[in-house]
């Protein structure tokens, strides 16, 4: 289990640990100030930063240790997340009493195009996206918050997740947990920020294995994996396909593709 699950977790893993979603932490005024001001300091500040820290990137290869460790820090207390499967999103967002569908912050952001894969989830009737400023999309307040529900919710990720998209979840300051998100690579923000070797959210709970007696060597896992963790080898005169536990985060996605069946998502290790 990662860190959250020792800290937020209650003996389980900290997403599904129900008082994170709680009507309780709607009362911090610390909390409510940081939601109002969300788009338009977290997000896009956060773009402004991320592009500077691109053009560096591209220059040395590799940040500063302590810009890094400056930015992990401020995540973890503000808005870090966590990659999970579409196992895990049934499991979070079947029990929860209010789903809504929002437009994307960080690819209006980036490119000012809505598009709408992020779920508020609540386990509450009361919601903390009542404190979001949609003004920072052109909306009134109470436009662009499409109420749907779990079963609609899940559908609808299970379908961006077809599309390539990642499943990640993310805290409104920790351990309030606030957004599913479901992005490309190219599109969100903390997997760009992944990209640079700045981790912004921790691995899912599960890694890819595969079944060698299975596996074709074709190389569509490889295609699909956005995190660089998978890799071949040579075995009976073939290829066959090699996931690093390490750097596998566990979204799934190469197990989609497989044309064989050949992988499958199992509970990551100690170590892994």
């Amino acid at each position: 289990m990662c860190e959250f699950c020792t800290k937020h977790g209650d003996g389980r893993v900290w997403f599904k640990n129900a008082a994170n979603y709680g009507r309780d932490l709607l009362a911090d005024l610390q909390r409510r100030e940081y939601i109002k001001g969300f788009f338009s300091s977290t997000i896009e500040d956060g773009v402004v930063t991320l592009g500077r820290l691109e053009t560096l990137y591209r220059r040395k290869k590799q940040l500063p240790a302590r810009v890094v460790r400056a930015m992990v820090d401020k995540a973890r207390e503000e808005h870090f997340g966590q990659v999970v499967t579409i196992e895990d999103i049934r499991t979070v967002v079947g029990k929860a009493a209010t789903v809504v569908r929002l437009p994307c912050a960080c690819r209006w952001a980036s490119t000012r195009s809505e598009k709408r894969c992020c779920y508020s989830v609540s386990y509450t009737p009361e919601a903390w996206y009542q404190d979001l400023d949609m003004g920072y999309f052109g909306l009134a307040q109470d436009e662009g918050l499409e109420r749907v529900s779990p079963e609609e919710a899940i559908g609808q990720m299970e379908e961006l997740e077809r599309h390539g998209a990642i499943h990640t979840i993310w805290t409104m300051m920790t351990p309030f947990i606030g957004a599913i998100c479901n992005c490309r690579p190219d599109e969100c923000l903390g997997l760009r920020a992944w990209s640079l070797d700045v981790e912004l959210m921790f691995p899912g709970e599960q890694v890819a294995v595969v079944d060698d007696e299975l596996c074709s060597g074709c190389g569509a896992c490889l295609d699909a994996c956005g995190f660089r963790a998978i890799g071949s080898r040579q075995a009976g005169g073939g290829d066959l396909a090699v996931v690093s536990p390490l750097q596998c985060h566990g979204c799934g996605l190469c197990r989609n593709v497989c044309p064989e069946g050949a992988i499958a998502m199992a509970e990551r290790g100690n170590g892994q």
